[in-house]
């Protein structure tokens, strides 16, 4: 996809079919994630769909652009993986939420934006692409068998003949799929409506054990992570796709810290902004804030309304789409390679870091970004080389 720039006169929040195509972009992320925290960790799913919905439709208006909030996804690992519970989530959203505001107001961000050079921070994407084409790959088309490959197949041909098309965006035409499939073969009208019914956020009042334990456990190996993509690499992207707007990384790193000291106290998973989101919002349409507050209304109504159900809401849609839509979020993250390509040098790097990103989990990030900012100034003092 071409990376073109955005007229200046364009609104900061507009709603059409494309800004409701391009809310869907993220969709393939998030899904699993927050469906796969809420039955691991046991938080109360209204607070989670609630507060995530809420911190959308914050930064779509905040930024008035597709600047997407993601669930943070070294936390969410951990999380699934050993199952913590509640306090200690939300004990560490608020110590990274701290740690980042720390880092925007001090302005030691604006100093760690400027020792990481530009091949580093495309090899950081480019690992964020070969995760999120694995995953894709691996996990959502294969999940419903022979039906959900001729599935995957006819939304793959869909997408690549409507991409980019204006009046009939690819996001909504595979929707529409889905949702047609999923009604047809796999709603249970017996349990659908025993899902519906109001459900407001609680209170959550981590204790300083839970900060300390949450702070170690979960938000240390997040920061990595989130300086590489959430910050430095997600205003590569705002450069890339909006080179008319002047945003910092400074801005960036202000608005993550803050709704991560806002979230745990009404039981929201922490969160983050993402190079990775913007990608996928601005493939499928989203030019303006109007996409992330669309996509946060989702979120909203289903906390509100359906989060008792929320698994059974979510599992009638096919998850070959999601990995579709995934798969073509990762294609176009990966083509940002191309204006480093010219240099092999810094090619070499950009693939290096993103292998060692996407290869070396939990810490790959750190890795690639340590490693790959170490050899780039290595390289310009001659010191090692890695072609001409």
């Amino acid at each position: 996809m071409p990376l073109t720039a955005t007229p200046p006169s364009r609104p900061r929040i507009r709603f059409d079919r494309n800004e409701l195509a391009g809310a869907f972009g993220d969709l393939g992320t998030d899904l699993p994630l927050l469906i796969g925290i809420i039955a691991a960790s046991g938080v109360d799913s209204a607070g989670v769909l609630v507060m995530f919905g809420v911190m959308q439709i914050f930064s779509g208006l905040w930024y008035g652009m597709p600047m997407p909030v993601q669930p943070l996804k070294a936390f969410a690992a951990l999380v699934i993986a050993q199952k913590i519970p509640g306090k200690v989530i939300f004990g560490g959203g608020l110590a990274i939420g701290v740690s980042m505001l720390v880092l925007s107001v001090s302005g030691l961000i604006d100093k760690l934006a400027q020792l990481v050079p530009k091949p580093v921070i495309r090899g950081i994407q480019f690992g964020l692409a070969l995760q999120l084409a694995t995953l894709a790959l691996k996990e959502y088309v294969p999940a419903d068998g022979l039906p959900g490959y001729w599935l995957a197949a006819a939304a793959f041909l869909v997408t690549a003949v409507l991409l980019g098309n204006r009046r009939w965006p690819a996001a909504l035409v595979v929707l529409a799929l889905g949702v047609a499939y999923g009604l047809t073969f796999k709603l249970d009208l017996a349990t659908a409506h025993r899902t519906v019914g109001l459900h407001l956020p609680g209170w959550q009042a981590p204790t300083w054990d839970n900060i300390k334990y949450g702070a170690l456990l979960l938000a240390l190996p997040q920061i990595p992570l989130s300086l590489g993509n959430s910050v430095l690499a997600t205003k590569q992207v705002v450069e890339d796709y909006f080179p008319d707007r002047r945003l910092s990384v400074r801005q960036i790193s202000f608005t993550y810290g803050l709704m991560n000291l806002v979230n745990p106290f009404l039981g929201g998973f922490p969160v983050c902004h993402g190079s990775g989101g913007m990608v996928g919002h601005y493939t499928f349409g989203g030019r303006t804030g109007g996409s992330v507050v669309l996509y946060g209304g989702l979120f909203l109504i289903l906390g509100l309304f359906f989060s008792q159900g929320f698994q059974q809401v979510v599992q009638i849609f096919p998850l070959p789409l999601l990995g579709v839509l995934l798969l073509f979020e990762a294609l176009t993250l990966a083509t940002l390679l191309r204006d480093i390509s010219t240099s092999r040098p810094d090619l070499l790097l950009a693939l290096l870091v993103g292998l060692l990103c996407s290869g070396l989990p939990p810490y790959g990030y750190l890795i690639g970004l340590v490693v790959g900012t170490a050899l780039y100034y290595a390289m310009q003092r001659g010191w090692v080389g890695l072609g001409k």
